[in-house]
């Protein structure tokens, strides 16, 4: 075989192109392995969707937060960080946040905010600062919030407000100033000349007088404003600054003793419709003034904590007032309610006499309220039902909450035909008479929570075709009997939980053809009393609460019947917390019959397992709590029948593993739950099988911290989709040098295989190796070819030694030569050889045995020589199998020390052309040789050395220097 040896020239270009395009792919590589950026925060929670940035909140509240968080998403609208301590906004705190609408920092220990520190919040349209140490804002405060609408600075310690600080705040409404250390008005006039402010909140200053010089000279947009709970001595309107003011609040004003009224003109503040004159210090007569001030247009008035007869005479004001509606006279110390004290109150239709010592009504109190609708009674001493609300056909709501009603009669609310709203909850009623609701043709409320009521008495029987809602909790009823809310047939709402309910008859629900929701929890119910002849006739029914029982099963075997198999609308069902030993077994037809079920709620029952087909009558369900339970482990059967499960809480289940999740078909799972678990080790293929899941609570686990959880680590820290919830927090429970470390601090990065780098460090060797090949190639191909060929020799050579003895040799000499040599050979060599001197040579194209292959008779030829003879020439150099047979005659040679190569040369070949082939340089470095005679030299001393050469034994070759004296190249 003849090879063409490259010349270091030739190729350069496409050298250099692949140099080029080598450096391009490494750089690819490396952005191939250089990690993405994960979605997770170490101190906060995220609401919402995670790839919606207009309904994305971060929630920090609650953290002992010093600083504001650096890891909060640049989508993100909503920030919540109240209720830390942080003490100062640094200017590259929110930087970034371009999208942020709502931003809530309240109650922090803030002093100080740096200049231009909010400037990077184009977008916030909300901002709470309210509750902290804030004393002066500064002229660039808020520079940058063009947008914002509201703003929230109360209880704080603000004295100074500079000049310039809100200019930046064109599209303010409402700001609240409340409870600061502000002592001039004019501090304020920057702020309400605000283009679209429409309400100030300034109360519980240290304002002295209100006057309209000191805020504007010309009219403002404002709608309400606040001064309440300031020592204001005056309050003075000389222009009609104001005439969009609708609310006005002065209460508890006046505190150094008086107050002044100074309103020229009534005309100054004629759209004002609602007023509170709470505690005010002022005279009767300037109130008067100030209810005659706005006297056209006044709807709603406060009078809190007035005295009884300055209350009395105010409302006899008032009541005159034709546009009057709504009067509240909370917190005034009212005991008795006569006739005279609202007779000219004729047109009011809200009438609010709560949080007062009423214990006594006028019979014909509210008679000539034609107008009347809402009447509130509540938070007084009322002992029994009022003839005063009787016979009030206007009315639709009464409030008599929070008395000391004892019983009710049939008379009690006579001719109240129009009411759809009744209010008696905590009271001390015991008893419903059958007759007592009988005229509530209209009623949809009725709320009696909070009694002492024992038995319905056929109260629900009829007299109320409307009712739509109706709440019995917080009572006495110790038993549901079959019909007792048979006239109730457009109830929707029946609470009837925290009662001593413990029997429940057949048909106790009766008639209830539209409820929807029924509450039975925390009452003394058995498994005896749910029962599918108990819950029959309730069609519609959508939301059933069983909770805090005495529901108890022995086994999960199979019921006769299933208790809910009328139930075929029921969405939610809850069992949760079951008394006493708890359900310990869920039954495997529980759930029999709520093929609509979609939320089951069956937390802390004591169950230690589910049956695998629990939920086979449930393929709707997307919502299940089975938490604080000891379940240890669970079937992923369990789930095969639930593929639309979306929400799932296992808190405190003693769970040991999430395995359970993998092949458990729950492929839309976003909300998953198993904190205060006794997981130690989280397995990659769990989360892969959950492939939605953007919500995950794994909170105080007892994990192990070592290479079997260094995934979850890097999962945690890159993934972009999931929200691990207080990962920051996560603890190491084991080993136990590492315990009560957090998860998030081990040094894990050993056992982590980041297959973005793997991909390159694997694709780069790969280039690399490419290209050293490449090179070798072109600058090197000859010392290649002949290292790639002393390697097979190697391996040749290795087989033969182990196959071949050394007893014996079928030849004297194996001649190793090129094709284009073997003229010389058959010409020259071989009548010497075997003619003259008698020696039997092996020669390929003679001896080598057919179909055999060719290295196969190289090596048998030369292991089967006591000698190798190589007539060496150029062609000899170029040829593939005279470079093998000289490579294996040489390690014969040097690995087995033996003097059994003899080299001819043909021709003269310079050291330097022997250069590429290694071996042979190092052969004619170590060794003499023999030359073949030039033209017209003789022959006789060639032939003798060689034949000497041949002669000599098999020893090392120090041992037999035949050669010496002729002379090398």
């Amino acid at each position: 075989m003849t090879l063409k040896i490259t010349m270091p020239g030739e190729q350069s270009g496409s050298t250099f192109s692949q140099l080029r395009l080598f450096l391009c792919f490494l750089m690819y590589c490396w952005v191939l392995a250089d990690p993405v950026c994960g979605y997770f925060l170490k101190n906060c929670t995220i609401r919402g969707n995670l790839s919606d940035p207009s309904n994305m909140k971060v929630l920090c509240e609650k953290r002992n937060l010093e600083v504001v968080p650096k890891d909060i998403p640049r989508k993100v609208s909503v920030l919540n960080v109240a209720m830390n301590n942080i003490s100062k906004i640094g200017k590259l705190d929110f930087k970034g946040l371009s999208n942020l609408k709502i931003l809530n920092m309240s109650r922090n220990q803030i002093s100080s905010v740096d200049d231009g520190s909010l400037s990077h919040l184009e977008a916030l349209q909300e901002l709470g600062l309210a509750h902290n140490r804030l004393t002066i804002l500064s002229d660039h405060l808020f520079q940058g919030l063009a947008n914002l609408s509201l703003l929230h600075l109360d209880n704080n310690l603000i004295t100074t407000i500079s000049s310039s600080s809100f200019q930046p705040l064109s599209s303010l409404k409402t700001v609240n100033l409340t409870k600061n250390n502000l002592h001039n008005m004019k501090e304020v006039q920057p702020i309400v000349q605000l283009p679209h402010l429409q309400e100030l909140y300034i109360g519980s200053n240290r304002f002295t007088s209100f006057q309209s010089q000191e805020i504007s000279n010309t009219s403002i947009e404002l709608r309400l404003l606040d001064l309440s709970r300031n020592p204001l001595g005056i309050f003075r309107i000389t222009a009609d600054v104001l005439p969009y003011l609708e609310v006005l609040d002065i209460a508890y004003c006046g505190q150094l003793g008086h107050m002044e009224w100074d309103v020229l003109d009534r005309s100054f503040l004629s759209n004002v419709k609602r007023l509170n004159l709470s505690g005010i210090e002022m005279s009767l007569e300037r109130m008067g003034m100030v209810l005659q001030t706005v006297n056209s247009s006044l709807v709603h008035l406060r009078l809190y904590d007035i005295s009884e007869e300055r209350v009395k005479a105010l409302t006899d004001i008032a009541c005159h007032i034709p546009t009057l509606s709504l009067l509240r006279l909370h917190h005034n110390n009212i005991s008795v309610l006569s006739k005279e004290f609202l007779q000219s109150c004729k047109q009011l239709t809200e009438m609010d006499v709560c949080d007062n010592n009423i214990n006594q009504l006028s019979e014909l109190l509210f008679r000539s309220m034609e107008q009347l609708s809402t009447l509130k009674l509540g938070h007084n001493r009322l002992s029994s039902m009022p003839k005063a609300t009787r016979n009030l056909p206007t009315l639709k709501i009464l409030d008599l909450s929070f008395n000391i009603i004892h019983e009710l009669g049939c008379p009690d609310f006579a001719n109240l035909t129009g009411l759809t709203q009744l209010f008696l909850f905590h009271n001390q009623i015991s008893n419903l008479p059958e007759c007592v609701f009988q005229d509530l043709k209209e009623l949809r409320i009725l709320k009696l929570g909070s009694n002492k009521i024992l038995t319905l008495n056929d109260a629900f029987m009829s007299g109320l075709p409307k009712l739509e809602y109706l709440s019995m909790s917080y009572n006495k009823l110790s038993s549901i009997s079959k019909g007792d809310f048979k006239g109730l047939a457009s109830l929707k709402t029946l609470l009837l939980f925290d009662n001593q309910i413990a029997s429940l008859e057949d048909g106790a629900f009766e008639g209830l053809v539209n409820l929807t929701e029924l509450r039975l929890q925390s009452n003394k119910i058995t498994q005896t009393d749910i029962r599918n002849t108990v819950l029959t006739g309730l069609p519609l029914l959508r939301t059933l609460d069983i909770s805090c029982n005495y529901i108890t099963y022995v086994n999960d075997d199979k019921l006769d019947p299933p208790p809910f198999s009328h139930l075929t609308s029921l969405e939610n069902l809850q069992i949760h917390s079951q008394r006493h030993k708890g359900l310990c077994h869920l039954p495997i037809n529980f759930l029999e019959g709520l093929k609509s079920l979609l939320a089951f709620k069956a937390g802390n029952l004591n169950i230690k397992d589910l049956h695998p087909n629990t939920f086979i009558h449930t393929p709707r369900l997307w919502y299940l709590d089975v938490s604080k339970n000891e379940f240890t482990a669970l079937t992923p059967k369990l789930f095969h029948p639930t593929p639309r499960l979306n929400r799932m809480y296992l808190s405190k289940a003693r769970l040991q593993s999430l395995d359970f999740l993998v092949g458990a078909n729950l492929s839309r799972v976003t909300f998953l739950q198993v904190s205060k678990n006794d997981i130690t080790v989280v397995n990659e293929t769990v989360f892969r099988s959950l492939p939605a899941l953007t919500y995950l609570d794994m909170q105080d686990n007892p994990f192990t911290c070592g290479c079997s959880d260094a995934w979850f680590v890097q999962w945690m820290e890159s993934d972009n989709q999931t929200q691990i919830v207080g990962a920051g927090e996560f603890t190491c429970n084991y080993p136990a040098d590492l315990k009560d470390t957090k998860l998030l601090d081990v040094e894990l990065q050993f056992c982590i295989v980041h297959l973005g780098l793997y991909y390159y460090i694997s694709t780069t060797c790969l280039v690399l190796l490419t290209l050293i090949a490449s090179f070798a190639y072109h600058f090197l191909k000859w010392q290649v070819i002949y290292g790639y060929y002393l390697f097979l020799a190697f391996l040749y050579d290795t087989k033969q030694r182990n196959k071949l003895t050394p007893h014996g040799c079928q030849y004297d000499a194996f001649i190793s030569y090129n094709a284009h040599d073997e003229p010389w050979v058959l010409r020259e060599l071989l009548p010497e050889l075997e003619g003259e001197q008698g020696w039997k040579l092996c020669l390929h194209h003679r001896d080598f045995q057919p179909g055999k292959p060719i290295i196969d008779n190289i090596m048998d030829g030369i292991y089967g020589s006591r000698k190798t003879i190589c007539v060496i020439s150029h062609r000899y150099l170029e040829s593939e199998w005279c470079s093998r047979e000289i490579q294996v005659a040489s390690f014969r040679l040097f690995d087995e020390q033996k003097d059994v190569l003899i080299l001819v040369f043909l021709e003269e070949i310079p050291t330097h052309q022997l250069s590429p082939y290694h071996r042979m340089r190092k052969l004619v470095k170590r060794r003499t040789y023999l030359s073949w005679p030039r033209a017209g030299e003789q022959t006789g001393v060639f032939w003798q050395q060689l034949r000497l050469a041949l002669e000599t034994k098999d020893g090392s070759a120090e041992e037999n220097p035949i050669l010496s004296g002729v002379q090398a190249l």
